[in-house]
């Protein structure tokens, strides 16, 4: 459970347990997108808005609406697993690396392709339930404000990724580490 947004949380906590965070102080406050509104992870929240002249309450507010916004975007990996036990139609995107899909697939799943997106994007199903699976749920929210903004307004993403789902939906789902150098 994340813990509260507070002026003395450093940003690397922040984007740890919000990574929803990034999108929403760089398109309201223009924080955090380019070298010079950039700031250092370990700054707090208060000391990145004084830097940037930005209200600390402003944040704060802007801060709790985005991610109350992101979490009606996701579903939990218990909802995923019911969708998948009764046979419910959606589409289920991963939208993992090719290599990650080839070893670990949920039943069902469908690697994110271009063409694959291209495909969905031009059939316009505005009511077509789909679901975006990652790894660790860290990038799945830039992708469903994504696909809603391609008119796709039923995607949704699995909060945690496919980690939280074998965590918690289905033991029998390897868990893997990436190795990044």
């Amino acid at each position: 459970m994340p813990t509260e947004m507070t002026a003395d949380l450093s940003m690397k906590s922040l984007l740890d347990q919000y990574p929803g965070a990034r999108r929403a102080l760089f398109s309201t406050f223009h924080i955090g997108g380019c070298q010079s509104c950039a700031y250092e992870l370990d700054e707090t929240l208060e000391e990145v808005c004084k830097n940037h002249g930005v209200d600390l309450d402003a944040a704060l507010k802007c801060l709790a609406e985005s991610r109350k916004h992101d979490a009606s975007m996701l579903i939990s990996p218990t909802e995923l697993k019911a969708l998948l036990d009764e046979n419910e139609s959606f589409i289920l995107l991963d939208t993992r690396t090719r290599e990650e899909f080839e070893a670990i697939t949920l039943p069902g799943a469908q690697l994110m392709t271009q063409e694959l997106q291209a495909n969905l994007f031009a059939e316009e199903k505005n009511n077509q339930k789909v679901i975006l699976i990652d790894h660790q749920g860290l990038s799945v929210l830039d992708h469903c404000a994504w696909f809603r903004g391609h008119g796709l307004n039923g995607t949704f993403g699995v909060d945690g990724g496919l980690d939280r789902y074998a965590k918690e939906a289905d033991s029998s789902i390897p868990r893997y580490r990436l190795e990044i150098d």
